[in-house]
């Protein structure tokens, strides 16, 4: 859902996904000599709640040793900035949002003519469309107050049930929709280990209904396959399972429901069914309802149920560009799946192509640094807003070179790129310490999602999501599928809550983490980024084209102008 309203001077543009509200705002001119920074009070009517809402950054002259994970309200510490986001919010719920600007000395603030929005955020649950996100990150402030930052195998069910935020459960909740005989399941897994997962697939067996599931089971040094065959003998799944011992990856994570051969929904997303996949590393599921495209999923299905080969010889590649050709022509409201691997690039260069066509703005996450192919794209300087999400600046090899690659483009006016991170701090400091993983071993700590969004915020929206990475491997080499959506503002309403919410959470540690790295020893006392500014024109960033951290950029799109 989106919004937007002027009033007093203020233009602010509300968009609600399901856990987000993302709120843009500008301010006219004349308003800006002595702004403080702006307060958001949120008034719930479903809970008859109406309070200010806080955050980490204090004026030091009034408030200059806060206690670690410490928040404060926004009516005396105001937020300086043009974007600020609720993500405390509640799915399929009206919300009231009164932006006030705050004036005056800091230590006695004046409010001044606000303006208020009313919105209504997305149901969990589409028609058509739903979208699940985890936290994506269990190195958080929350999770080290909620938790003490244990593991949550020590913490017990409530920091599983806190890291899933709805994504295991909508993993179960799918296979519980097929009820018994007549119904099926058909299924491709990378990593094949959750019990939860697993145990609810026996259980659909046992009460009738068909279930068959392709897992990797290919012999390589890194591979799961060896964890994948643990884990199905002890959930005793032999007898529904499929291995794909041939290619390099079989790298799909998606299930088809169907009613007598009919499909019914497709289950799809970045996320491996495994701890770390469910409740650490940020990750999503998307589940589609009807016919399409579940039925070619399927036929996708079945060609991997004969483990086909990879080689040159083989169709394997060749049928599945016939099963989903890429590029296509995307009518409005319309959406086409690609099955990989393929005999070339074209699709990897049909994302490509989309990205470029980006009018307004351009927001993607890379798992495995970024293809120089879309580091072009981010590479110009035209205007547009690009922002992008990051596990680290670089994969394999040239590893110095892809650092610099990425960190030239951070220094563009119109590009915003957040690497991964988190605060390695003491209880002694501002913050908390913060969990760095949720087990012991893992590959990918913080991102893994796979998704790009195009002019998210127009009237014509383009997602792009699924298992593949923006890679060529992704595309030649490995077995994935993706999906390409337009023109669907619900979809792109959730998933570009669920960017920002991630980006300005490893944009702050990565600053952190920076900072740490040129000065050893140093504590957040030291950090002036930690306090709000209290003297001079913080606003003159976010009013000067050109400027180096894109504030002005950032500005105008979020707030529509």
């Amino acid at each position: 859902m989106r919004t937007r309203k002027t009033d007093n001077g203020i233009t602010v543009n509300a968009v609600a996904g399901t856990y987000v509200v993302l709120l843009g705002w500008t301010i006219e001119e004349r308003l800006r000599p002595g702004l403080r920074g702006f307060a958001v009070k949120r008034t719930d009517p479903v809970e008859q709640e109406t309070y200010w809402m806080k955050g980490a950054k204090t004026f030091k002259s009034v408030n200059p040793y806060p206690a670690p994970g410490e928040q404060f309200s926004s009516l005396q510490h105001p937020f300086q900035s043009f974007q600020w986001a609720d993500y405390s919010a509640k799915p399929d719920r009206p919300y009231t949002y009164e932006l006030v600007p705050m004036y005056g000395d800091p230590n006695a603030l004046e409010a001044h003519p606000s303006v208020s929005v009313d919105v209504h955020t997305e149901s969990t649950h589409g028609s058509d469309h739903s979208v699940f996100f985890n936290r994506g990150s269990p190195a958080t402030q929350e999770y080290a107050r909620r938790f003490q930052n244990k593991k949550p195998s020590v913490a017990g069910p409530g920091a599983y049930q806190w890291l899933s935020r709805g994504l295991e459960e909508s993993i179960l909740a799918f296979i519980r929709r097929a009820e018994g005989k007549g119904w099926s399941l058909r299924g491709a897994f990378y990593e094949f280990q959750w019990k939860s997962v697993l145990e609810e697939l026996g259980a659909a067996r046992d009460r009738g209904v068909s279930v068959k599931i392709v897992f990797d089971d290919i012999e390589s040094a890194t591979g799961p396959w060896t964890d994948n065959e643990t884990a199905i003998k002890a959930a005793k799944l032999s007898d529904i399972v499929i291995p794909r011992t041939n290619g390099t990856l079989m790298h799909n994570k998606f299930l088809v429901l169907s009613k007598d051969e009919t499909p019914q929904a497709l289950l799809f997303g970045s996320t491996n069914l495994t701890e770390n996949g469910i409740f650490g590393h940020a990750n999503c599921v998307h589940v589609i309802e009807g016919d399409d495209p579940a039925r070619k999923y399927l036929a996708y299905f079945d060609a991997l149920t004969g483990d086909p080969l990879t080689t040159r010889e083989s169709r394997y590649k060749q049928d599945n560009v016939d099963r989903s050709p890429a590029p296509v022509e995307l009518e409005a409201q319309h959406l086409a799946p690609v099955f990989s691997p393929r005999p070339d690039l074209k699709a990897l260069q049909w994302y490509v192509d989309l990205a470029d066509e980006a009018d307004k703005g351009l927001f993607m996450t890379f798992a495995f640094g970024m293809n120089d192919l879309f580091a072009n794209i981010y590479g110009q300087q035209d205007g547009i807003l690009r922002m992008a999400l990051m596990e680290q600046e670089w994969n394999g090899r040239n590893k110095e070179a892809q650092i610099a690659k990425v960190r030239a483009l951070q220094a563009l006016p119109n590009v915003v790129i957040a690497i991964g991170n988190r605060i390695p701090l003491s209880g002694f400091d501002q913050w908390l310490g913060e969990l760095e993983r949720v087990t012991s071993r893992v590959n990918v700590h913080w991102v893994h999602t796979k998704f790009m969004l195009v002019d998210p915020l127009g009237t014509d929206p383009v997602v792009v999501t699924g298992s593949a990475n923006f890679s060529d491997a992704s595309t030649k080499t490995n077995d994935e599928n993706m999906v390409v959506i337009r023109g669907s503002t619900r979809v792109a309403d959730i998933y570009m809550g669920e960017f920002f919410r991630l980006h300005s959470h490893y944009a702050f540690r990565q600053a952190v983490g920076i900072f740490l790295e040129k000065n050893p020893g140093a504590s957040p006392e030291d950090f002036e980024r930690r306090f709000l500014q209290d003297q001079g024109d913080w606003t003159q960033d976010y009013f000067t084209p050109g400027d180096r951290n894109a504030r002005t950029a950032r500005r105008l799109y979020f707030s529509a102008s």
